[in-house]
């Protein structure tokens, strides 16, 4: 007989144990050697140990792992009755030992990494099944079930939104799914994409085919690559809080993250770092509509406000213009020729491009004659930086499909933000032109458009660059003060033959003539992006026809459209690895981008040289009248200059 105290000690055991129950690792032995019960073991308590606490918890039941006859090129998969079987033709180097040393030509470099990958990999899978769901998560999806979250209250309504249909706890957490790749499409309440467009540099293909493949691929790396966290520091992160844990064998990373700098100047490594301690500020950078097909919504850029080498974080760090650079989505288009239904159908891959501030106020603002506002995010520090190193991430990883109406610059950069920042505001927040984003962004108090309030200031202090268009315009004026012209607009004046603009010159006293030729470089800009649309044109129908013509200038304009792609994929300069480069990968990526650089540069040379022999006469001719009128009026005004004893203008 048991004592009452007894039955009492007995029960307060079993409750103690109760509490405490977690996951047990149950080798079926049945047919295996000591030798062999003995490795596979030592296997799966390596396994139990690199488990987080909180799984091990929460998966609280004894998972019976098997040798099995497989595929040979399967390690393992799960089993009956949640279990997991494991190929019993890996067991003979696993028993010996040679597992540990055997390379195999898979993700995690030898079988027995492998193996014990597979483990984790399949117990992961477990734990997303929803072996565990917390009291309050419990109490909330009972809630959200017994109302319709569409018309119960606002705040309930808040709560419930992506709870009601959650079935994982890990593979449908919005989360998750926005930092893996498959985002909240905007304008679509809360449907998610399809398709994972972070295809490049990943540690395994195989995450990619659905949610629930990616966490347990990822989890994964994340419990066994101490680099992990430097390569996906996004994901670490997250998981790192879901858990309230991170493993003990992380290695320390490093302060900057590598980029490519896609800046026109072949001359220069394009290869860089970018440290977001440097990073003051995000601005939201939107450039202006015009009447052209792709532009006429205007377009959404990210500006990053990177402080000098040595200047403290503040705003004198918004003058450091030489060091900002633009995080622009792009369609990446070979023959840089839009067709508006390859628009509409996904036909260009959408990009993210980092440039030079500089290199973006020249070409909105003198070629494409386009204003830019820059406005400040208001987010903080954490969420900057974070944002910071997902668009990093991005650059190295995404390469997505570029549409004009459902998937273009606005939405690709409001999908960087949510990943990116995590701000509850912008969760629900739906808008697919950049002028309404930048509208909308600022009435949810996220972006500061009191900095365009006084325009006078905003040019000064770099929060909006203006169009050209304007100073041509007074340019224009000068003439119309000073000479009978007929053309009312500048535009009307640019558009003349430069035969038409030359018969005013030798008329023109020195104001005139240093508008004019301000205007005439104007128009020279012009010319050249008609020749270069001209150009493309011409080589795409000549090289398809095989036209002799093209020789040298021909494969010399196709080689640069095949090897500028790597400025904005940089991710096919690097073999093997995932995520964002490590130390170990610099010296490669520097002596590939020198090598691509150095080819490209020579390659504008020998273009240069030949590419007028593929204009069409006509444009040719009108280049050449302009680059005479250049000339012309250079002579003119030293001549005027002189006469009028060097008198200022």
């Amino acid at each position: 007989m048991i004592s009452a105290r007894g039955w009492l000690l007995l029960l307060t055991l079993l409750v103690s144990t109760a509490g405490h129950a977690q996951l047990q690792f149950s080798l079926d032995g049945s047919g295996l050697t000591p030798d062999q019960r003995h490795a596979s073991q030592t296997l799966l308590d390596e396994a139990q140990v690199a488990l987080p606490p909180r799984l091990r918890e929460a998966v609280d039941r004894d998972v019976v792992v098997r040798w099995v006859d497989l595929p040979e090129d399967i390690y393992g998969r799960a089993g009956r009755l949640s279990g997991v079987e494991l190929n019993t033709k890996l067991l003979p180097s696993l028993t010996d030992g040679s597992a540990a040393n055997i390379p195999n030509g898979r993700p995690h470099g030898t079988v027995r990494q492998e193996l014990l990958a597979t483990v984790l990999h399949e117990v992961t899978h477990l734990y997303d099944r929803g072996a565990y769901w917390s009291a309050e998560q419990r109490t909330l999806l009972r809630r959200c079930q017994r109302h319709n979250a569409d018309l119960g209250p606002v705040g309930l309504r808040a709560e419930c939104r992506g709870q009601t249909a959650r079935r994982f706890t890990l593979s449908d957490e919005p989360r998750l799914l926005d930092l893996a790749g498959w985002p909240q499409r905007v304008g679509k309440r809360g449907e998610r994409d399809t398709q994972n467009g972070q295809v490049a540099r990943s540690p395994d293909s195989y995450e990619l085919s659905n949610p629930r493949e990616f966490v347990a691929v990822n989890m994964e790396y994340f419990l066994l690559d101490p680099e992990y966290a430097c390569r996906r520091p996004s994901l670490a992160r997250f998981f790192s809080a879901h858990f309230g844990w991170s493993p003990a064998n992380q290695a320390p990373c490093g302060s900057s993250y590598a980029y490519l700098n896609a800046g026109r100047d072949f001359d220069k490594q394009a290869l860089a770092n970018l440290d977001p301690e440097r990073v003051y500020e995000v601005d939201y950078l939107l450039a202006e509509a015009n009447q052209n097909m792709a532009s006429r919504w205007g377009h959404s850029m990210l500006r990053l406000v990177i402080c000098a080498p040595g200047r403290p974080r503040g705003p004198a760090c918004r003058l450091d213009l030489d060091q900002h650079l633009v995080l622009s989505y792009r369609a990446f288009v070979n023959d840089v020729q839009l067709s508006s239904w390859d628009g509409l159908t996904g036909a260009y891959p959408s990009r993210l491009f980092v440039l030079p501030l500089a290199q973006v106020i020249e070409e909105y603002t003198k070629v494409e004659l386009r204003s830019l506002a820059s406005v400040p995010l208001k987010l903080s520090r954490e969420r900057l930086e974070q944002l910071v190193a997902r668009a990093v991430e991005q650059h190295w990883s995404y390469d997505g499909d570029y549409f004009f109406i459902s998937n273009n610059c606005a939405v690709e950069t409001l999908k960087l933000l949510r990943s990116g920042t995590d701000h509850p505001r912008l969760q629900n927040l739906d808008s697919i032109t950049p002028i309404g984003l930048l509208q909308v962004l600022e009435n949810r108090d996220l972006a500061d458009g009191s900095v365009l309030d006084d325009s006078r200031e905003a040019l000064r202090l770099g929060y909006r660059f203006d169009s050209f268009r304007d100073r041509y315009q007074a340019m224009f004026k000068v003439l119309q003060q000073r000479l009978p012209i007929g053309q009312q607009r500048v535009e009307d004046w640019l558009e003349q033959p430069s035969e038409q603009r030359r018969q005013w010159f030798e008329q023109a006293d020195l104001r005139a003539s240093a508008a004019m030729l301000l205007l005439e470089q104007a128009a020279m800009r012009r010319q050249l992006l008609l020749s270069q649309d001209e150009l493309k044109q011409r080589y795409l129908t000549g090289r398809a026809a095989k036209d002799p013509s093209l020789n040298k200038a021909g494969d010399a304009l196709e080689q640069i459209l095949a090897n500028t792609g790597f400025l904005s994929r940089p991710a096919e300069l690097l073999e093997g690895g995932y995520g964002l480069p490590q130390h170990e990968e610099w010296q490669r990526l520097e002596s590939e981008t020198r090598t691509r650089q150095q080819q490209l540069s020579l390659l504008s040379a020998d273009l240069d040289g030949e590419v007028r022999r593929l204009l069409e006469p006509q444009r040719l001719a009108e280049l050449e009248a302009n680059e005479a009128n250049l000339k012309l009026l250079g002579e003119h005004l030293r001549k005027l200059h002189k006469q009028s004893g060097g008198l200022q203008l």
